[in-house]
């Protein structure tokens, strides 16, 4: 009778192994290997001061331009140095903690902005939703180089003001999203109910309707991020962003970007940095994108 339900068993099977390594919980080897990835360079950053072997500005001429230890190098520095004898195994695990620092915080001020953009347009809605939309459809017509140069040109260049400038990227995407779900939310009972009983809006945006839509939000934010990375790493490689001092990734691939040929270790490793990280932020939004849209649960 089985049989005669289901004309093909083997799909129904196959059907049923699927569902079953969904609800199993188990995380996929490349999201795991990602995550594990992430919490190594997170740490890094974290514990910096304890697990740098040198001070990252510290200047030993007589070291300078030292290979790694597997070119021939020493143990005394394991990457190798750069133009100035600086270490360069202590200057990358301060540049990850630069990098994404400025990174988490610019994502999460276009995050805010965004969000707040997108209630206020769906709550107001006429002249106050045309001139935010109009906004949004600017920053999406406008490259963000061409906004990014001409800020730090005009307004010079300091770690706050580039951190802010950073949070303009993909603001405009949360606006859409915050927007598009608070009107679809306006609409449901709950709110309806909390409007009639005369609750203040800012209260039912705050509680009722932002933790709703804060799934959607969260996706779009681990999908901004490595965007974020990148482009603190561009205009840093320009050498727009971090200033000396300090430095990170983007600082340290356009300072090794003269020594190719003769110091390749100085762009190989904090280009190789960028990539693994930004790909493993991607395959984690990823996974988290499919495992918040209800629609990835279905049959």
């Amino acid at each position: 009778m089985s049989d005669l339900a289901d004309p093909n068993p083997a799909r129904k099977n196959a059907g049923q192994s699927h569902s079953g390594r969904r609800s199993s919980g188990m995380l996929p080897p490349i999201v795991l290997l990602s995550t594990s990835w992430l919490i190594a360079v997170t740490l890094c950053g974290l514990g910096a001061e304890i697990l740098s072997p040198h001070d990252y500005t510290a200047i030993d001429l007589r070291a300078r331009l030292q290979p790694p230890v597997f070119a021939g190098g020493s143990w005394a520095h394991p990457l190798g140095t750069d133009h100035l004898g600086r270490d360069l195994l202590s200057r990358l695990i301060h540049a990850v903690r630069f990098s994404l620092l400025i990174a988490l915080l610019g994502t999460v001020i276009g995050a805010c902005l965004g969000t707040i953009a997108g209630f206020l347009a769906a709550h107001f809605r006429g002249l106050v939703d045309d001139v935010i939309m109009l906004l949004v459809d600017f920053q999406a017509a406008v490259p963000f180089v061409i906004l990014a140069l001409a800020a730090l040109a005009f307004l010079g260049n300091s770690l706050l003001l580039f951190i802010c400038i950073l949070g303009l990227q993909g603001w405009e995407r949360y606006a859409r999203i915050a927007r598009g779900l608070a009107l679809a939310a306006r609409e449901r009972g709950y709110v309806v109910a909390l409007r009639t009983a005369g609750a203040d809006p800012w209260r039912i945006y705050a509680k009722h309707i932002l933790p709703n839509v804060a799934s959607a939000l969260i996706v779009n934010m681990t999908l901004n991020f490595p965007e974020t990375v990148l482009w603190e790493a561009a205009l840093s490689f320009l050498g727009l962003g971090i200033q000396p001092p300090n430095t990170s990734l983007g600082a340290l691939l356009g300072f090794g970007r003269d020594y190719l040929f003769n110091a390749w270790w100085l762009a190989l490793f904090p280009g190789g940095l960028i990539v693994l990280t930004t790909l493993a932020i991607s395959v984690c939004g990823d996974w988290l994108r499919d495992h918040l849209d209800p629609r990835s649960k279905k049959g």
